[in-house]
């Protein structure tokens, strides 16, 4: 399985102690050169810095379509450049799931037929593998700790489709 991942959902799980969820649901991810760069070639420490330049599963990959992230990024408003390249990646490795959470990155996505989950999905993927017991103390962190923003309603149905 081929999965290629935006900067959120690694970030937000290192903030959390929880990046190991990824390699155990996808054992490997992948991520474009944008989005190593959005969280090492910073001025202030981000979570899951560390992580992506020394964890062996988690593999940095150059886009060779730069002209299509170009288009992606002058076609839609406020989609960056990590964004822009995950989509791309995920379509020339025609990846089977690509992690976003940004909500316009997510409808450019859709847009090229991607299949794809944010970091709620993740956890709810856990659960269902029996990695972790229960959803909501996680997301209730993730909120709390990595400023993690969650709509009352999607919290509710997650919540619903964790079966808590």
């Amino acid at each position: 399985m081929i999965i290629v991942s935006d900067t959120s959902p690694i970030t937000n799980l290192a903030a959390i102690a929880q990046l190991d969820l990824l390699q155990k649901l996808y054992n490997q991810i992948i991520i474009p050169a944008a989005v190593y760069n959005e969280m090492v070639s910073v001025d202030k420490l981000v979570p899951g810095a560390m992580e992506v330049q020394t964890f062996a599963w988690i593999q940095t990959q150059t886009v060779k379509d730069l002209q299509q992230v170009i288009i992606i990024q002058e076609s839609q408003e406020n989609i960056d450049l990590g964004e822009a390249e995950a989509i791309v990646l995920a379509l020339e490795l025609k990846a089977d799931l690509l992690l976003m959470d940004e909500r316009r990155g997510r409808i450019v996505a859709k847009s090229y037929g991607l299949q794809m989950t944010g970091l709620l999905g993740v956890l709810v993927q856990a659960k269902r593998n029996n990695l972790i017991p229960i959803v909501k103390p996680l997301i209730d962190q993730l909120m709390e700790q990595a400023d993690f923003r969650v709509s009352e309603q999607l919290y509710t149905t997650i919540l619903q489709i964790a079966g808590e």
